[in-house]
């Protein structure tokens, strides 16, 4: 039998999106588990491939958006996430996800602090895929689309990093225009290894041309949208991993 790439989700009280995500992940061919985070110890992410942080707001954005979660990701399991990577895993961080990323130290140096309008903003947004051979968005064209919805969604970095960012292909995706007053327009960051991505839009709410906003809008013609072609992007490569396994 075919073994099935396993991604964990991992919910904080505050997570909304875990739901969506799980069912996304499904469509894309994985199996899926949502485990709260006060089941979480090192031992929970042996049998993952996937291990991904969904959106929300993790204990209500309190001090700010991400924090409790990466002090209590911290105490619980340390820097597991860290090896995890190292050892061949892919991490995933979706808008509040992008955040505890960012704060674990698992993406280049920056944050995400509230929009320059001062508002939270929903809405849908073109997106520029900056990098030509990541992991999580080989299968997207190099312009989409993608909703947001956040209110420390503002992509902010020590003076010179962004520009430094976007020159070394660090950052995945930008905006196409300002929409939250982010530094260089950055959408979605990556590490060095290609194995870590964080993004502020939602990819779990675009997975059938029928969510997109436009009743008209036509894709490719195979009736999905741009979220179901990043979940199944990071899908391929890990059970093109799978299935080179010895044994």
């Amino acid at each position: 039998m075919e073994k099935r790439p396993h991604a964990l989700l991992l919910k904080f009280p505050g997570t909304n999106c875990d739901a969506e995500t799980s069912r996304a992940l499904e469509e894309a061919g994985f199996s899926s588990e949502i485990l709260p985070i006060a089941c979480v110890d090192e031992g929970s992410l042996e049998s993952a491939q996937l291990i991904v942080l969904s959106g929300g707001f993790s204990y209500g954005d309190y001090v700010m958006a991400g924090r409790l979660a990466q002090l209590e990701l911290e105490r619980r399991i340390g820097d597991a996430l860290t090896r995890f990577r190292d050892g061949g895993g892919y991490l995933l961080g979706i808008c509040n996800g992008f955040q505890i990323l960012t704060k674990l130290g698992l993406l280049p140096e920056g944050s995400l602090i509230n929009n320059t309008s001062g508002r939270f903003i929903c809405r849908w947004v073109k997106l520029e895929r900056r990098v030509d051979d990541n992991p999580f968005l080989r299968g997207l064209p190099e312009n989409f689309e993608l909703p947001i919805a956040h209110a420390e969604g503002r992509f902010v970095a020590p003076e010179g990093a962004a520009e430094k960012y976007m020159d070394e292909g660090l950052a995945a995706l930008v905006y196409e225009e300002d929409v939250n007053g982010s530094t260089s327009r950055i959408a979605g960051l990556t590490d060095n290894s290609g194995r870590v991505l964080g993004l502020m839009p939602h990819p779990e709410r675009f997975l059938w041309d029928s969510h997109h906003y436009d009743r008209d809008w036509v894709g490719d013609g195979d009736g999905r949208g741009s979220g179901y072609q990043m979940f199944k992007s990071i899908y391929n490569t890990i059970a093109g991993e799978i299935a080179h396994e010895p044994g």
